[in-house]
């Protein structure tokens, strides 16, 4: 029988290359929204929901909420789309967490469980269906 090779422990460099190359991507589309107005016409497509019913999806306003937070208007990006500023909080806070572990050689965290799947996808839908409701204009874009 043949020993077992055991494989050299990976270096923080190797470790860090998968969270590195996310947040890469995250800000170059940062950017890109941040350098790109979305107010002005023919730089995106609209909504197709928005186009074809008039209601507002959950991401109505995203990208403008987007363009906001890169120019530091937090307030206009709140108004834009509350739901979308609380996403990038959490993808900071739990990209933090993942480079920290990933640093130490830890494993990522475990992902959420069936019933905070459920509570987000309740809270995506509440959202959406406030904000198309006439008491719920504060939250339309």
């Amino acid at each position: 029988m043949a020993p077992v090779r055991r494989l050299a422990p990976r270096g923080p460099v190797r470790r860090l290359a998968v969270p590195v190359a996310l947040l890469a991507a995250v800000a170059g589309a940062f950017a890109y929204v941040g350098a790109v107005d979305p107010d002005e016409p023919g730089h995106y497509p609209v909504c197709p929901l928005y186009r074809l019913t008039g209601l507002y999806c959950p991401g109505c306003g995203g990208l403008r909420g987007a363009h906001a937070l890169v120019h530091g208007d937090l307030l206009t990006a709140l108004r834009d789309n509350a739901l979308g500023v609380a996403g990038a909080l959490g993808f900071a806070v739990l990209w933090t967490l993942w480079a920290a572990r990933a640093a130490r050689g830890r494993p990522p965290l475990p992902g959420l469980p069936p019933a905070g799947l459920w509570a987000a996808g309740a809270l995506v839908l509440v959202f959406t269906v406030v904000r198309n409701l006439p008491f719920g204009g504060w939250l339309r874009p």
